[in-house]
């Protein structure tokens, strides 16, 4: 309340109510009290408002602020709520009732990739909606929130955020504190407008449904009445059609004159309820008629929208496919690099990314133009070998996988025998062999002169692999001991690698792959399965290695877990979980990876990755961020600062201000009828494809594969028996020769020994002065011995 005394005659003027905290709701109001003689020209044409001290009271929602006003130099008293006090300060003018329209820019959250970015929001009638630009406002709203069941939490000094207790939850930033005031109060007046509003229409609805139900009331009494005097009536003239014309006749006629009279009485009371009754459910039914003459309009809208999309949506499939075919026709293998200096799809010249728990923050300033290289196109044709792009679509076989699986949970995956149902016609060694499906990655990185640089592009290939199993949930088949697979694609590529199964228990695969650009990987990966009933766990076990000619850069890194969800019930989906330690064992560099698990719940971007690429003294120079299914981008930094402490744990934030991101990976479109051929890739297709010269272990030669991919299923499983069973055979043959051979002082290592028997033909056991572990590393030979054709070495597997 403020108060001026000027003298005896005293003015009322309501000016501003406003509501704190969508429940308290207070009143300024001031008394001018002035001498008759002058009550008009001391109007206060001008006041001045200079606060001088401040005390609390009024509970926790409203303390109060004494200050003093000058009229004319003349200083009075003056008491001020402080919900409006801040208003004051800031010149913000009184906010407009909820009905009308409050339009402007705020930031608004995206994700972790873009941050916030500005959009155009419109609060009318108590719905917030948002808009990408102003010009979207006739056609194509982004998103609506119903202020009347929103909260409204205030952040820090910029930031606030709406939600409605569901799906929807809007974290806005403003340009500035101000203009957070405006919002506030225009978004916690329009939400008591709305919320008052809603409470109206719930009683108008209470009230009809009393009104109506009172009618309906009245005509039940109504028609009680005529059931009982049209009985009485009928009964009358029954009587007087009996009686004899006596002197009781007249009484008699005067009764059923009497009883006709109140008949008619009740019979029009009825007609006008029924009246009545009819007025109201008309007026209803036109406002019900109206709602969904409206809906009905809506549909319409947005059946021409979807009819447009769907259009869009088809144009772009054919523009697709006939690239596609084109690049086919050109027998030329299409890069996966990244286009340079590309920008995402919303783009500004500055982006602005939040604080990620756990994980860095990115504020993106322009790039210097000269910062991003450009790398001109080979212009070197070669003759490329026409390869495969179908394979047999796969059949509709029904299978009741509960009763399979019901007898496996907690057991090792690798030991339990599965029909061929759940597989997919490639073995785990042809699995490993397609991580190099982005070898172009390698290949870059190889030409990069900073190891830092050469880090970002180590790390994307680290996430690259897992692109590939997204849609692939068939189970590859266990290689079996002595199995081998060779992937030459050194005309097209310049890499060819070699993978053999080295141990049966535990499942072990050694992989080598070497290219004519430079670099060298091979690693020695383990499977570890668990079935949990709901979900499959699949650890791999080992260590990746890559080693660049150039500069010598070795490089580490070990795979994430991979979980296979719904196993009994619902669609299978596939999940990629954990962390990465990229190390660089020559110059100390490290990138930590982080693969965030997927949430329904989660405002995350699904499938993400982010992380940081550190020196030796743990100084970051680069941060890495996308999805493992679809691509990755890097962005050098160049600042970093530690923010304030995250959640209730005490973390700190740490932000990074970093030039333009560089999208540095992009998975591959999948080949058309890949939903009818295992979602198999366009490397994939090739895979098992027949090559001569390969050796006799090779996967593409396993009889049960084949039979699975030509679509003999049941032939398959058959077949799988037996060989599965020959290698029982002959592992218990190569145990009962171990043994044989053994002394009397190994016979005590207990049953392992007899393992250790089996030798690799084209890997040896040593162990790794990297990681000190026991790995089996590639010897040599196996090309060789394919250019002279010779196999004698190798074991009837098959």
């Amino acid at each position: 309340m403020i108060e001026i005394s000027l003298g005896t005659a005293t003015r009322r003027l309501t000016t501003f109510r406003h509501v704190a905290h969508g429940t308290f709701m207070s009143s300024l109001s001031w008394r001018l009290r002035s001498n008759p003689s002058h009550h008009q020209k001391s109007a206060c044409n001008s006041l001045h408002w200079s606060p001088s001290r401040a005390t609390g009271s009024v509970g926790p929602f409203l303390y109060t602020v004494y200050g003093r006003f000058a009229v004319r130099g003349e200083a009075y008293p003056l008491v001020i709520n402080s919900q409006v006090m801040p208003m004051l300060l800031m010149g913000i003018a009184t906010p407009t009732p909820a009905g009308d329209t409050y339009k402007g820019w705020v930031f608004k959250w995206t994700n972790y990739i873009k941050g916030y970015q500005r959009r155009w929001f419109v609060l009318s009638n108590g719905l917030l909606s948002y808009y990408r630009t102003q010009a979207e406002m006739g056609h194509t709203c982004r998103g609506t929130i119903n202020l009347a069941t929103a909260t409204i939490t205030v952040d820090d000094a910029c930031n606030f955020v709406i939600s409605n207790g569901g799906a929807q939850t809007y974290h806005l930033k403003a340009s500035c504190e101000v203009e957070r005031q405006r919002w506030i109060t225009a978004l916690e007046l329009a939400k008591a407008k709305a919320a008052c509003m809603q409470a109206e229409s719930g009683k108008t609805y209470k009230h009809t449904a009393r009104l109506k139900k009172l009618k309906v009331e009245d005509l039940s009494t109504c028609n009680d009445l005529i059931s009982k005097h049209g009985s009485a009536l009928q009964r009358s003239l029954s009587e007087l059609d009996s009686l004899r014309l006596t002197g009781e006749a007249g009484d008699k006629i005067r009764q059923v004159t009497e009883r006709a009279t109140l008949f008619r009485i009740t019979s029009n009371a009825m007609i006008n309820a029924c009246r009545d009754f009819l007025a109201l459910a008309q007026a209803h039914s036109k406002r019900w008629q109206k709602a969904l003459q409206a809906e009905r309009d809506q549909r319409v809208r947005l059946e021409e929208t979807l009819e447009q999309l769907a259009k869009q949506h088809n144009n772009l499939e054919r523009a697709f496919r006939g690239a596609a075919q084109a690049n086919a026709t050109a027998d030329n293998k299409s890069s996966a690099g990244p286009g340079k200096g590309e920008a995402s799809d919303e783009d500004d010249d500055n982006e602005f990314f939040d604080a990620m728990e756990e994980a860095p923050e990115f504020i993106t300033v322009p790039a210097d133009p000269h910062f991003h290289k450009s790398e001109s196109p080979s212009q070197e044709l070669i003759l490329l070998k026409k390869r495969r792009t179908r394979i047999p679509d796969k059949p509709n076989y029904s299978l009741n996988l509960w009763s399979i699986m019901k007898n496996c949970i907690g057991k090792e995956l690798s030991k339990i025998p599965m029909p061929v149902n759940f597989n997919e016609p490639i073995s785990m060694l042809q699995r490993l062999s397609e991580d190099l499906e982005y070898h172009e990655l390698l290949d870059k990185a190889s030409k990069c002169q900073s190891s830092l640089e050469q880090m970002c592009y180590v790390a994307a290939f680290s996430v690259s692999s897992y692109s590939t199993t997204v849609y692939r949930t068939g189970k590859p088949f266990n290689p079996l001991l002595g199995e081998t697979y060779e992937l030459d694609r050194r005309r097209e590529s310049g890499y060819r690698s070699l993978c053999e199964q080295v141990s049966h228990h535990p499942p072990a695969a050694a992989h080598h792959a070497i290219s004519d650009r430079g670099w060298t990987l091979r690693q020695e990966i383990t499977v570890a399965s668990k079935f949990r009933g709901k979900y499959l766990s699949i650890m791999p076990l080992g260590t990746i290695h890559a080693i660049f000619e150039k500069g010598n850069n070795h490089y580490t890194w070990k795979k994430v877990t991979t979980t296979v969800h719904n196993i009994i019930v619902g669609k299978l989906w596939i999940d990629q979980s954990g962390e990465i330690d990229v190390v660089n064992h020559t110059t100390g560099d490290r990138c930590h990876l982080k693969f965030a698990p997927y949430s329904y719940f989660s405002r995350d971007v699904a499938r993400k990755v982010t992380g940081v690429v550190m020196d030796k003294d743990g100084k970051a120079h680069y941060v890495l961020s996308g999805t493992w299914d679809e691509k990755m981008e890097f962005s050098r930094v160049m600042q970093s600062s530690r923010g304030g402490e995250n959640g209730t744990e005490g973390k700190q934030k740490t932000v990074y201000q970093t030039l333009k991101a560089r999208e540095v990976w992009r998975r591959n479109p999948l080949p058309e009828g890949a939903e009818t051929m295992y979602y198999f890739t366009a490397l994939a297709l090739t895979l098992n494809e027949l090559e001569e010269g390969v050796a006799p272990t090779d996967s593409r030669r396993r009889p049960d594969q084949r039979l699975m991919e030509d679509g003999r299923w049941e032939e398959a499983n058959s077949e799988k028996q037996r060989l599965e069973e020959k290698q029982r055979s002959v592992r218990r043959e190569r145990e009962r020769e171990a043994a044989s051979q053994r002394t009397s002082s190994q016979s005590e290592e207990g049953e392992s020994a007899p393992h250790d028997s089996y030798q690799a033909l084209w890997f040896e056991r040593c162990e790794d002065r990297i990681t000190g572990e026991q790995i089996h590393i590639y010897k040599g030979g196996y090309w060789e011995a394919k250019d002279r054709g010779s196999w004698e070495g190798c074991p009837d597997i098959f």
